[in-house]
C-alpha cells in the first residue's frame, strides 16, 4: 500500500506504507487507509514531527568510543536512510499547507 498525502497548493508526497504509519502515528493520526490533516492540526503536526526527528537524531548520533575515522566513514555508509531524510518532503507538505491554511488529504 501506498500513502499519498495531498493538498491544494504543493506536488503531493508518496510515502510506502511503513514509513507513512510511521509519520502518521508521530503526528498522532490514524493510520487508516483515508484522513485529513485539517489546517488547524498542521501547527502542532509540525511540532511533534520536528521533536522525533531530533529525538531520532540524537539516539543514532552517539559516537562509539575509539573509533578511527574511516570506522565512523564506514558505518556512515552503511547506515539506512535516516527518519529525517524521509519525513522531509512531508514535512515541507505541512508547512506550505500551514502557510496557505490548507488541509493535507490521503486516500482519497
Amino acid at each position: 500500500m501506498l500513502y499519498k498525502f495531498k493538498t491544494k497548493n504543493a506536488a503531493d508526497v508518496i510515502m510506502l506504507e511503513p514509513n507513512g504509519r510511521q509519520i502518521l502515528q508521530i503526528i498522532g493520526k490514524s493510520p487508516a487507509g483515508q484522513g485529513i490533516i485539517t489546517a488547524s492540526e498542521t501547527a502542532g503536526a509540525i511540532t511533534a514531527l520536528s521533536t522525533a526527528l531530533e529525538r531520532d537524531e540524537q539516539a543514532t548520533s552517539t559516537p562509539q568510543s575509539g573509533a578511527t575515522k574511516e570506522d565512523e566513514e564506514a558505518e556512515e555508509q552503511r547506515q539506512p536512510v535516516s527518519l529525517r531524510q524521509r519525513a522531509a518532503p512531508f514535512l515541507e507538505l505541512l508547512r506550505r499547507a500551514q502557510k496557505d491554511g490548507t488541509e493535507i488529504v490521503w486516500g482519497v
